[in-house]
Order: structure tokens, then C-alpha cells, then sequence
């Protein structure tokens, strides 16, 4: 076809095109929905600079303790974010078109203040679309309760007259397609490789018979006990308060198949460490903060682990351990992270203020606050002494989710993720610099190694040591290592 022909096809096209546009947007402005009037204009309005998706954001991830809720609000602003700039800052100034003419449409619902910019594309429309699909990449229920209100947001554009429908759709596409691109570069939970686990029978317990769960008061929320009696009632519940933990543990492991617990980081450590010197299998019911080790297992709700028990599935995992342990012990075991310098007294603070004002705040709290710049601490790592700011050693590989450590994909490696940040001026900066670079990385500030056994002296006494969120005094020498496949946990398959 000549280039002429070309043209005036592509002409005709546009204008075909064109009066759909105008006849749609006339059908809309000319039809009346009951309650229309009252609700789309506000809503409209209520998305101007994505603020009705930031508050929706910070009610989903500050909304009980649900981590995946916290994830899909995270993904859901990231591709907000990348569909607002793209629509900015190439979409409306690549193409001029101008506004709708609000003749047909009735003033009670035009918008107070008119937008000025071109018409094409809808940068409501693809925020909204954008946010609703981040969501549900991470939360499928949470992503249907955004859904319906993106969708009114963008049938608010042309009901108020500020966009033709042609706009609208368009930016939903934009939208949808940034939150693929987002999810391109982080993928998403779902998209990540199954753990790679051995796999093992444990005895099947349905309706959590034979199972005693030793629930911490302190961590385990009423309501999460609740949930827990009416998921499995022929389990028995031992409430306790955290100085009686170790002694409900060890009676519970007396009277048991299984033992169950429900708690944070801190209390499933304590749990897991009397399971596994009795040859017990572990339960875990995530019911603290951050629930790191659950999380990585792959149970994320408490109905998780209760599928897993009425099946018998469960899988080994290793226990990381330093030696001595705290308080004269000849040994003391982590889950998830072992860790001297700045990230003890993180803890530290963080513990004291959460009780007051939520677990979050306190975290950023208390990095302001360790951040400050005090002096590092010295050790001697095989041999050589060095300062340090940070060593933090991990219960296995961290994989990383985007820029910086996510989690752990295989918890019988057998192999510890060791990672330091070297002493020297600006340890805020350094931290971040060690965050974001890669797991095997090696620069003058940090470096990162993969080992079986780490040994380290020459600690000053006091030193703090934290493990899954407990801190303890360290010894001036320690030795850290693991227990190879010495935990069988409950799993969902």
C-alpha cells in the first residue's frame, strides 16, 4: 500500500476511532446513576496525587500482622509510582488532546477545579489500575477489595468529564502494564522457586490431636488463640507469660506428638530448640512482629500449619548455633540471624519502645537512633582484628527480592551467610552501601561470604549479641556453626 493510501486509512482510522470516543463519553455524561452525583466526584477527587492509594497503602500494611498485606501495599505504590511517572512525563507530552467539552455534563458533578493538563492518557486511571494490580500480584483478597474502587475511580474520570473513555482505557493499560514491569524487576512471592527442602512425614494430627501449642501472651494475640482453638480443637492450649515460656515448653514436650507454638522470632527459637533435643516435630503458628522464620517456611496465616498437620507434611531445617551460649549455657542456637555491632542495640531499643508504639515506629526509631555514628566494636575474624560496625551471620542463604536480602529459599544448606560492614566514618552510609549491593559482594566498607563455621574473638567484654531478636552479653570468643538438618518442622506442601 502507497504511502498516501497509508495515510488516509490511518486518518479514517483515528476518526472512527475519534467519534467512539465522543459518543461513549456522551452516553456517560448523559446517564444518570443513582448516587453517582454524590459518590464519583469525591472519589475523583480523593485519587488527585495518588492520595487515596497512599492511605489505602498505610491501612494495609499497618492493618494487624499480616506480612503479606505489608508486601502487596509495598508492590502496589512501586507500580503506582512507575505508571505515574511514565504517564507524566511521556504519555501527556507526547500527545496533545485536548479536555472533553463538559456541555453534557451536569454541573453537580464536574470537578471543582479542572485539570489543566492534556487529556490523553488518564493518569488517575492508570494509577489507580496500577496499584489495584500490585496488589494482587501479593494478596488475591486484598486485590479484590481494591479492584471495584480503582474501577470507580477510573469511571469517575469520565462521568465528571475530565477524560473521554478512550483516555481511561488507555491509562489502565499503562497502568496494568507498569505493574508488570515492576514485578519484572521484584518478583513477586508467588513467582519465586518452590524451597528447595527435605521433605519429611511427621505424624498426622488432625484437628491437633496430640498437639500441645504453648502460646506466648506477650507475642500471640488473644485473637490469634481464639483462631487457634476453633482451627484445631482437639490441641491443648498453654497460655504462659514469657518468664514461664521455657518451663511450659518442657512440659508441653512431656505430653506431646508434636509440640506447637505460637509466638514471634524469639519464642519460636526457644520452642524449636526443645523440639528439637526431645525429637519432637515443631508447629509453628506466626503470632509476633516480624515472624521471619514462618514466613520463609511459607506459613504465613495460622491455617497454614493446620493443613500441614492434618496432612503429616513437614520438611527438615538446620539450627544455626554459637558456642558458648548465653548466660554460662554451653551453647546457644538461632533460626534466622546471629548478629554483633549496631544491630544488637537496633534491637535493643526497638524491643523497649514497641510495646509503646507499634513494632514498625519502634524499628525506625531505633535505626535513627543507632545510626548516630558511636564507635565500633573490634574482633579478631579468623586471625586477623579488624573494627567492625556490623557482622550479622544468617541461618542460611538469603536470596535477594530486588535490591537488597529477602529471603531464604533452602533452610538446610548447611551453610551460613555472613556479611560485615567494616568500621570507618558514616556507618549509615555504609549499612545502606552493604543493603544494597550484591550477596557475594567485596568492597573497602563491606564484604560478604558464605561459610560452614565462623570463629571470632577478641570481643570486649559487654559486647551485645543479638539472636532472632533476643539480646545477650557475648563472650570474648565465639564459635558459630549449625546443626545440620537437626529441626522437622510442620510445612505446607
Amino acid at each position: 500500500m502507497s504511502g498516501p493510501d497509508s495515510s488516509a486509512l490511518l486518518a479514517r482510522l483515528a476518526s472512527r476511532l475519534g467519534g467512539w470516543d465522543r459518543r461513549a463519553f456522551h452516553a456517560v455524561a448523559t446517564h444518570h446513576w443513582p448516587s453517582g452525583d454524590r459518590v464519583l466526584p469525591k472519589l475523583s477527587h480523593s485519587a488527585d496525587h495518588g492520595r487515596l492509594w497512599f492511605g489505602t497503602a498505610a491501612v494495609m500494611a499497618l492493618a494487624g500482622r499480616d506480612t503479606r498485606a505489608r508486601r502487596a501495599a509495598v508492590r502496589g505504590v512501586a507500580s503506582l509510582a512507575l505508571a505515574s511517572v511514565t504517564v507524566n512525563t511521556v504519555g501527556k507530552r507526547s500527545f496533545g488532546r485536548a479536555r472533553p467539552l463538559l456541555d453534557a455534563v451536569p454541573l453537580v458533578r464536574q470537578l471543582k477545579r479542572q485539570p489543566f493538563t492534556t487529556s490523553f492518557p488518564s493518569g488517575h486511571s492508570a494509577s489507580a489500575a496500577a496499584f489495584a494490580t500490585g496488589v494482587a500480584m501479593e494478596s488475591k483478597g486484598w486485590g479484590a477489595a481494591v479492584a471495584p474502587v480503582a474501577a470507580a475511580v477510573a469511571l469517575s474520570r469520565v462521568y465528571t468529564g475530565a477524560h473521554f473513555p478512550g483516555d481511561v482505557l488507555v491509562g489502565v493499560s499503562l497502568g496494568v502494564g507498569a505493574a508488570f514491569a515492576v514485578r519484572g524487576l521484584v518478583p513477586s512471592r508467588a513467582q519465586l522457586p518452590p524451597p528447595g527442602r527435605p521433605h519429611i512425614e511427621a505424624p498426622a494430627l488432625p484437628g491437633g490431636r496430640d498437639l500441645v501449642v504453648v502460646v506466648n501472651r506477650s507475642a500471640g494475640s488473644a485473637e490469634s488463640a481464639r483462631l487457634l482453638r476453633n482451627a484445631l480443637p482437639q490441641a491443648r492450649l498453654v497460655e504462659c507469660a514469657p518468664q514461664e515460656l521455657d518451663a511450659a515448653l518442657e512440659e508441653a514436650a512431656a505430653h506431646c506428638r508434636a509440640l506447637g507454638v505460637l509466638g514471634g522470632d524469639g519464642t519460636v527459637n526457644r520452642a524449636a530448640v526443645v523440639a528439637a533435643r526431645k525429637g519432637l516435630p515443631l508447629a509453628v503458628f506466626p503470632g509476633g512482629t516480624l515472624n521471619h522464620f514462618a514466613y520463609d517456611l511459607g506459613v504465613e496465616k495460622l491455617q497454614d500449619t493446620c493443613r500441614a498437620l492434618a496432612s503429616g507434611d513437614a520438611v527438615r531445617v538446620d539450627l544455626g548455633r554459637f558456642r558458648p551460649g548465653p548466660g554460662g549455657a554451653s551453647e546457644g542456637h538461632f533460626l534466622n540471624t546471629f548478629s554483633l555491632g549496631v544491630y544488637p542495640e537496633l534491637v535493643r531499643i526497638r524491643e523497649h519502645w514497641a510495646p509503646r508504639i507499634g513494632g514498625w515506629p519502634a524499628g525506625v526509631l531505633a535505626a535513627v537512633r543507632t545510626l548516630r555514628g558511636e564507635h565500633p566494636l573490634e574482633a579478631e575474624l579468623h586471625g586477623q582484628r579488624r573494627p567492625l560496625w556490623l557482622l550479622f551471620a544468617g541461618n542460611g542463604v538469603y536470596q535477594r527480592v530486588g535490591p537488597t536480602p529477602g529471603r531464604r529459599r533452602d533452610l538446610a544448606d548447611g551453610l551460613l551467610d555472613v556479611r560485615v560492614v567494616h568500621g570507618g566514618r558514616g556507618p549509615g552510609l555504609r549499612l545502606l552501601a552493604a543493603a544494597l549491593a550484591g550477596p557475594l559482594s567485596r568492597s573497602p566498607a563491606h564484604a560478604a561470604v558464605r561459610l560452614r563455621r565462623l570463629r571470632i574473638s577478641g570481643l570486649a567484654p559487654g559486647t551485645p549479641l543479638a539472636y532472632d531478636g533476643e539480646v545477650t552479653e557475648s563472650p570474648s570468643e565465639l564459635v558459630v556453626d549449625k546443626a545440620g538438618e537437626a529441626l522437622v518442622v510442620y510445612c505446607p506442601p
